[in-house]
């Protein structure tokens, strides 16, 4: 799935978007760079399972090893001392990249109930997107039955885009639902 996704990159959307935009030359047009995908675990200060169980439930989306997050610093009112493991990341480049997000716009975004498409004003400015999901069940890999726990993630689309309308063409080249 992912070389189909990376050829049609380089052909079709690289044409398009250097029509659009009148890039004098290739490497001037914006690409995906990585997807980081973030979980935050706010149990896991007095649950180590609830951590090791969202752990596992991101490397089988991912496809790919989690590193885990630890606090920067202590917080009293949340109860949080600096080191403690507080969520898990990873961050996806390449193939693996290409192939989450192919599974993530047309498999899992779909399966999300009342879904009228993703918010197009969730730029950062720098040409970046970020996305948040409420339950980790919309991934067809993860089996209902042996979730825990309903969580949700972020997942941050960093492109080469130098603004947010070049980054925003790029994702709805790449078929990215946003909202109308």
């Amino acid at each position: 799935m992912s070389s189909r996704l990376k050829e049609q990159y380089q052909s079709e959307i690289v044409e398009a978007l250097t029509k659009k935009f009148g890039y004098k030359n290739v490497m001037e047009v914006p690409k995906l760079d990585k997807i980081v995908i973030n979980m935050g675990v706010g149990e896991a200060k007095e649950n180590a399972k609830a951590l090791e169980t969202a752990i596992k439930d991101m490397e089988i989306i991912a496809g790919q090893k989690v590193v885990v997050t630890r606090a920067k610093k202590s917080v009293a009112n949340f109860k949080i001392r600096e080191g403690m493991p507080i969520g898990c990341k990873v961050t996806l480049r390449g193939d693996r990249m290409y192939e989450f997000a192919d599974r993530l716009i047309n498999l899992a975004l779909p399966r999300v109930r009342d879904f009228r498409g993703v918010n197009p004003n969730a730029f950062d400015g720098r040409g970046n997107y970020a996305l948040g999901i409420k339950e980790q069940l919309i991934f067809p890999e993860i089996e209902y039955d042996k979730v825990d726990k309903v969580r949700g993630m972020d997942i941050i689309f960093v492109t080469t885009a130098k603004t947010d309308e070049e980054a925003r063409e790029l994702l709805a080249q790449f078929n990215m639902p946003f909202a109308k």
